[in-house]
């Protein structure tokens, strides 16, 4: 069973979703591939506190990586990308190419960055350290702006 909390960031809403209880999404408003919001399911029946207490110290400062419980949505191929996101260090950037690189399949860069954009849980999953192989910020589905101010807030460059 979905259901779902909406809380405030220095981004401004963000719609945590969870399946049983298990966090599958976190979506940003005008975020890109946002499912409808008919798909989230009912209000929070207060599944979602350990993920809310985990964002409020990540966007403290005090959290540097996420020890929730993730549920993901997608195909293997996907998932794979998204379990390797995660090995990201905090503050650090990687391109598509040394993820591909880092799956063993070097020309998959492509593929890697169609993977990264249907990122279901953004932040935690952390797809905004994925760059170009210029070190460019390239596509974000919350847009480059707020990509940009994260890459800045976990190198310390801004605060929120």
């Amino acid at each position: 069973m979905k259901q779902h909390t909406v809380i405030d960031s220095p981004y401004g809403p963000l719609t945590l979703v969870a399946d049983d209880g298990v966090l599958c999404g976190l979506y940003m408003t005008d975020q890109r591939h946002r499912p409808l919001e008919e798909t989230f399911g009912a209000p929070d029946d207060g599944w979602s506190k350990e993920a809310e207490d985990q964002l409020t110290a990540y966007f403290q400062g005090e959290l540097k990586e996420f020890t929730l419980e993730l549920r993901l949505h997608g195909t293997p191929f996907q998932r794979t990308v998204w379990e390797q996101l995660r090995r990201i260090p905090h503050g650090e950037t990687r391109t598509y190419g040394q993820l591909a690189d880092a799956l063993g399949n070097p020309k998959a860069s492509r593929a890697v960055g169609l993977a990264n954009g249907r990122n279901p849980i953004g932040i935690i999953i952390p797809c905004h350290r994925v760059v170009g192989a210029d070190g460019s910020l390239t596509g974000y589905g919350g847009g480059l702006e707020r990509k940009q101010r994260l890459l800045d807030f976990e190198r310390g460059a801004a605060l929120f």
